[in-house]
């Protein structure tokens, strides 16, 4: 198969994203990421914030987290990285990201990719409903498990839920769809406590990351 071939088809997948502070990218985010774009036969693009607007900035510079994903990312092309907020002023808000992602994708399927707890609080963003007209949410979510709604939520998931995630694909925007994936219980809280205290989390951070200690720096007390 040409190059030019291998595109067009790549062009037809969904585009999912998948947004965070990454302080640091750990195998948490990694693990459902990939799940998701299984499930979705997605690629998916891993966004790191550069001012989160309800939650404190990040401890690593965008330089040092966009070094971590980097080396996080090796050796596999279905994750892949966006740089876009980090060269945006301002707070990171998720429309803003999907408007432009929506104005470059054309009639392309853009899947947002949140967790069930973070769908939950969906009501509380910038222009939430705007949301919809520009992607699908895909909702990661563990196994015979979802979070409580608020009934304006529940609403909208009532009269957006689509139970097939390949579904998707013939969409550009607009349903919601859960995706059940296997949340590893990892927080970059407490990744960066252990790194502050002179420790080694290293089973719960991609390996490469280890190979290079200087990536780790912001963290070092």
């Amino acid at each position: 198969m040409s190059g030019a071939g291998a595109t067009d088809t790549r062009r037809q997948r969904p585009l999912g994203v998948f947004g965070g502070t990454f302080d640091p990218v750990h195998l948490g985010h990694l693990s459902v990421a990939w799940e998701a774009a299984e499930l979705l036969d997605a690629e998916v693009r891993l966004i790191p914030t550069n001012v989160p607007p309800h939650r404190p900035p990040p401890m690593a510079s965008a330089d040092e987290r966009v070094a971590m994903l980097r080396v996080a990312l090796r050796g596999q092309d279905r994750l892949t990285l966006d740089t876009r907020e980090l060269e945006r002023s301002g707070p990171s808000y998720t429309v803003d990201t999907l408007a432009e992602l929506r104005a470059e994708l054309g009639q392309r399927a853009l899947v947002l990719l949140v967790g069930a707890d973070m769908f939950a609080q969906l009501p509380a963003w910038d222009r939430w409903h705007e949301l919809f007209d520009l992607a699908h949410v895909g909702v990661l979510s563990r196994p015979g498990v979802g979070a409580q709604l608020p009934p304006v939520l529940e609403q909208e998931l009532q009269a957006r839920r689509l139970a097939d995630p390949g579904a998707l694909a013939q969409l550009p925007a607009g349903r919601i769809v859960q995706l059940e994936v296997t949340p590893l219980e990892i927080s970059a809280t407490r990744i960066r406590a252990l790194l502050a205290a002179g420790r080694d989390p290293r089973y719960l951070l991609p390996a490469g990351l280890f190979q290079d200690r200087a990536l780790l720096r912001a963290y070092r007390a």
